[in-house]
């Protein structure tokens, strides 16, 4: 027989369950956490995910850090995008638009990324200022 405390404790457990299940809630997070460990949601940089434009797509692009640390993406654009180390160092999980990923941490070399859902949009991080970031190779590059 249900009681009222056990109703109660119900909800709750509910409510846990869904917060749970990666919905967004507009709080910031992406739909699914950063499987290479992301540092939370305090960045010592963040890059603004404008469009789909190639590498004009991040503002800042390079982004520099004072030192290596970690880096979050803000969705400024209309649509899901999941920003993607290209070394696979990081994944960001799906960012939703209006939305800010997990920090994830970039190492002292700095790295090159783009975004697994739209591959032209590639950018690139410096781990210090005035340090260019490494060389980009591979297919993300143009």
């Amino acid at each position: 027989m249900w009681t009222r405390s056990s109703c109660g404790g119900m909800a709750l457990a509910i409510a846990l369950a869904a917060g749970a299940c990666g919905g967004d809630g507009g709080g910031g997070s992406p739909t699914s956490p950063s499987p290479s460990g992301g540092g939370g949601t305090s960045a010592s940089a963040t890059v603004n995910i404008t469009t789909t434009a190639g590498s004009q797509s991040f503002n800042p692009n390079p982004a520099t850090m004072a030192t290596a640390g970690t880096v979050a993406w803000r969705n400024s654009d209309s649509t899901v995008h999941r920003i993607v180390a290209n070394d696979g160092s990081f994944d960001t999980g799906d960012i939703s638009p209006g939305a800010t990923s997990q920090a994830v941490t970039v190492s002292g070399a700095g790295a090159n990324y783009h975004c697994s859902i739209h591959p032209a949009m590639i950018g690139a991080i410096g781990a210090a200022q005035g340090q260019p970031p490494p060389p980009c190779t591979g297919q993300y590059c143009d």
